[in-house]
C-alpha cells in the first residue's frame, strides 16, 4: 500500500440523477474515493464495502497495493487526517457487486472526466514546453547577437556590460521555471500613466541642447529635426489596430522610444543621446525607472551599451533588441 502526501489534489464534483453528490479526488490519472464515499455512491453501508474489498484482494482480482493509497484528507472539522483511498478499478469492482447500474454510470463519468483531464494536462504541458523552447531559442539568439556585436569597434571596452546584459536577460528563464513550479507569480505588464507628447518632448530636447552647447558638448545641429520623423515616431508608438494599441505595455513603448529615436535618425545630430534621455525620462514619469530596492532597472552603463547596440544593428535585429529591453525592464 502506497503512502503519499497530496498537497493540491484536484477535486471534482460527481452528481448523478439518482445518486448522491460526491467530492471525487483526481490524482495520478485516476479517481479516488474513501470507503465511506464508495458506500454513499452505491447506496449501501461501509461494512459491506469493506467486505467486498477484502474479498476482491483475497481472490487476487486486484492488488491492494496498486489500487489503494493513504492520502491526506481534510475532514469536516477542518483537520487533516491520513485516510485510505481507493482508485477507479477498486471502485468499479465493488460497484458491480452491489449496484451494477450505478457502477456503470460512475465508470462512464469517470472515464470521460479523466480523458478531459488528460487532454487538458497535455495541452498545458505542451504549451509550457513550447514556452521553454522559445525561451531557450531567444537566449541562444541573444547570445549570438551580443557576441557578434561585441566585435564592433564602437563596443570596444564594453565587454563587461555585454556580459551583464546577457546575465540579466537569462534571468527570464529562471522566472519562467519558478512560475512553472508555482514558486512565483509573474507580474503583469506595466500600464502607462504618462503619455509622451511631441511639444513637451521638443521643449526637453531644446533644454538639453542649450545645456550641452554651454558645456561645448554639442553643436547647433544637435536636436535639429529631419523633416517630421520625430512626430512620426511618437505616432508610431501610440498606433492602434482595430481599436487596440499595437504596443500595449509600458515596457514596449519605452523600448520603441529608445530604438526608433536612435535607429530612425529623426535628428541631424544627437540621436543616441536624445533617445537615451527620452527613454529614461519616460520611465521616470511613469514611476518605472527604479526597482523596489532603489536600484535603476537599467543603469547608465547598460543604457550606453544598449544605445550602441541599437545604433550598429541591422533592421532584421529590431525585434530581438526590443525584446532584450522589455525583458530587462520587466525583471
Amino acid at each position: 500500500m502506497k503512502e503519499q502526501e497530496i498537497k493540491k489534489g484536484e477535486v471534482i464534483i460527481y452528481k448523478s440523477k439518482e445518486g448522491p453528490k460526491l467530492e471525487v479526488r483526481l490524482e495520478e490519472n485516476t479517481v479516488w474515493l474513501t470507503q465511506n464515499q464508495i458506500a454513499l455512491l452505491f447506496s449501501t453501508q461501509r461494512p459491506a464495502i469493506t467486505k467486498h474489498l477484502n474479498n476482491i484482494f483475497k481472490s487476487g482480482e486486484l492488488d491492494k497495493n496498486s489500487v489503494s493509497s493513504i492520502l491526506e484528507h481534510t475532514a469536516n472539522d477542518g483537520k487533516t487526517y491520513k485516510t485510505q483511498f481507493y482508485n477507479l478499478d477498486a471502485i468499479i469492482s465493488v460497484g458491480y457487486r452491489v449496484n451494477s447500474n450505478r457502477a456503470t454510470q460512475f465508470r462512464i463519468w469517470a472515464t470521460k472526466t479523466l480523458k478531459e483531464h488528460l487532454v487538458k494536462g497535455y495541452t498545458l504541458n505542451e504549451k509550457r514546453l513550447l514556452q521553454y523552447q522559445n525561451s531557450f531559442q531567444d537566449l541562444q539568439e541573444t547570445i549570438t547577437l551580443l557576441q557578434e556585436k561585441s566585435k564592433h569597434e564602437l563596443l570596444v571596452g564594453q565587454e563587461q556590460e555585454i556580459l551583464s546584459l546577457l546575465s540579466s536577460y537569462s534571468k527570464t528563464l529562471t522566472l519562467l521555471e519558478q512560475y512553472d513550479k508555482e514558486k512565483l507569480k509573474l507580474t503583469k505588464k506595466a500600464k502607462e500613466k504618462y503619455v509622451v507628447q511631441y511639444d513637451e518632448a521638443r521643449k526637453l530636447i531644446d533644454k538639453i541642447k542649450k545645456d550641452l552647447i554651454a558645456k561645448n558638448e554639442a553643436s547647433n545641429l544637435f536636436g535639429q529635426e529631419n523633416e517630421d520623423r520625430f512626430k512620426a515616431i511618437i505616432k508610431n508608438i501610440y498606433q492602434t489596430f482595430d481599436g487596440k494599441e499595437l504596443y500595449s505595455s509600458l515596457e514596449e513603448k519605452a523600448a520603441h522610444i529608445l530604438y526608433l529615436v536612435i535607429k530612425d535618425h529623426p535628428f541631424v545630430d544627437g540621436n543616441k543621446r536624445i533617445g537615451s534621455f527620452l527613454f529614461i525620462y519616460y520611465l521616470n514619469k511613469n514611476n518605472y525607472l527604479y526597482k523596489e530596492n532603489g536600484e535603476k532597472k537599467i543603469n547608465d552603463n547598460t543604457l550606453t551599451t544598449l544605445a550602441l547596440l541599437v545604433a550598429i544593428s541591422v533592421p532584421k535585429e529590431k525585434d530581438k533588441l526590443i525584446k532584450i529591453v522589455t525583458n530587462l525592464l520587466a525583471l
